[in-house]
Parts: C-alpha cells; sequence; structure tokens
C-alpha cells in the first residue's frame, strides 16, 4: 500500500501523506516517505515543495507511530529518531517547505508542520503537543522549533495541557502564516510556490539557511544539556512512560501516579 506520495509540476514538488486510513501516523515508512519526497525534489532543483495530506482529511497527521516507540529505558526522541530526522530534512531543504493543513495536527506532527518555513491551514485545523498524554518528555530541539514559532508562554500551555490549539487562535499566535477555506487552499499554496518561483532561488536558499542557523543559535552548556539529558532518562525510565504507551494502545485514559 502506497501511503504517500510525491509530484513534480514545474518547479514545484507536492508530497501528499495518502494513509488516511492510519491517520497518516508517523510511521517509519512514512517518514521515509516523505524523505524520499524531498530527495526526488532536491534532484528536480524544486523551487518550493508543498507538505498536505489529501483533501478533506480530518486528521492531517496523528503525530508518533505509538506502536513504534521503545517500551522502556530507551530515549524515544533520541538524535536518531525517524521524527528527528524528518525535521532536520525540512529545516535543512535548499527550497521554502509549505505545509497546507486541513484537520487535527497531533503530537510530533505539529513540530514537522512548525518546521515547515510557511503554514497554511483551513479554518478547521488545529495543532496540539501531546507528549505528556503519552508519559514522553519532548527533547530540546523539539521544543525550540516550538519556542521559535511562538511564545514560551504558549509552548507552555500547549505541553501542559496537550489542548488543541484552533485555527483562529494559532493564527493570532504566529503558528498559522494564512487561514483559507478547504475549497481554495490548494490554489492558494500553488500561487505562493508560483511566486517564490519567479524570484531568485540562490538568495532565497541562503536567507532560509540564515534564518535556520539564528533560530538555532541558543547557547547552552554541556553541564546543563546533561542536568536536562538526565531528567528526561528518568522520565522515560518510569512506570509513568510504560503506562502511557500502554493505554494508548488499550484506548484507554492513562493513570500516571509520577512514578
Amino acid at each position: 500500500m502506497t501511503i504517500m506520495r510525491c509530484e513534480l509540476d514545474g518547479k514545484l514538488a507536492v508530497i501528499t501523506m495518502t494513509n488516511q486510513a492510519k491517520r497518516n501516523v508517523l510511521s517509519e515508512a512514512m517518514i521515509g516517505g516523505i524523505i524520499a519526497g524531498l530527495e526526488q525534489a532536491s534532484r528536480a532543483r524544486a523551487r518550493t515543495v508543498i507538505l498536505r495530506a489529501e483533501p478533506g482529511c480530518t486528521v492531517w497527521s496523528a503525530g508518533h507511530d505509538v506502536s513504534e516507540l521503545p517500551a522502556a529505558h530507551r530515549d524515544p526522541l533520541g538524535w536518531g529518531d525517524p521524527l528527528r530526522v524528518v525535521i532536520r530534512a525540512i529545516e535543512e531543504f535548499q527550497a521554502p517547505v509549505i505545509a497546507l493543513i486541513e484537520g487535527g495536527v497531533w503530537g510530533g506532527a505539529c513540530e514537522m508542520a512548525l518546521a515547515c518555513d510557511m503554514v497554511v491551514a483551513t479554518p478547521n485545523s488545529t495543532f496540539a503537543l501531546t507528549p505528556a498524554k503519552l508519559g514522553i518528555p519532548y527533547n530540546i530541539s523539539g521544543l525550540l522549533t516550538f519556542m521559535n514559532v511562538t511564545g514560551i508562554h504558549v509552548v507552555r500551555e500547549m505541553a501542559f495541557t496537550a489542548r488543541p490549539v484552533p485555527a483562529e487562535r494559532a493564527q493570532a499566535l504566529g503558528i498559522v502564516n494564512h487561514l483559507v477555506e478547504p475549497s481554495g487552499i490548494t490554489e492558494f499554496c500553488v500561487g505562493i510556490a508560483r511566486d517564490i518561483e519567479k524570484l531568485a532561488p540562490l538568495a532565497i536558499a541562503v536567507m532560509k539557511e540564515e534564518m535556520r542557523v539564528l533560530a538555532s543559535a541558543h547557547s547552552i552548556t554541556p553541564r546543563m544539556f546533561e542536568r536536562v539529558q538526565g531528567l528526561r532518562r528518568r522520565v522515560y525510565d518510569s512506570q509513568d512512560y510504560q503506562e502511557g504507551v500502554k493505554a494508548f494502545q488499550e484506548k484507554r485514559p492513562p493513570s500516571f501516579t509520577g512514578e
């Protein structure tokens, strides 16, 4: 079964997640497909990429494939985790990547959307940062993706409550560039892409890299990093982490004890 496709239209590449039966969960296979699409776009020297789900979807992506998370005693969001790999691929891609959002965007998929250079969403879209529902401590680079987009108080609310942020509020917070009705969102995003095509690709590529470097220019000492990693290890070695994953798989509310 094909779970994604990449289509080229001149200098525009459109990468579409097509596994709606599983809410476009970010499995290793799905992320591998997205990365392959980006590589195809790079070989074609695409000037813009649109990352989307199929039109009319109710869930853009449900985030991590929980069945692929480690059971315990291993960082679920380490450097080599597929989500981290695709985030870096989007950020380091030489041309702008536009996230075309319809429906709910959950967990790691929310970070993937915000890692794109622009976010265009429909009015019914929602954005939720959900690792606390699973007992997972998000990592530093992941939280930085959110903090580079909106204010720290907003990120705290999203991380601590896991409540979905509706599209209109997301636009007011700077998470979303434009809100467009479903009937016109594809044409709108293609219009942005065509405008980008008319401009100097080398200049745009350099400015994108400059902004990536500036966005990650936060000082942290090795001691501070090791302290945070030590705290995170305590969580993914905990009973709560195992309970969160098990409860999700059993489709029941988790019972966290703080142990």
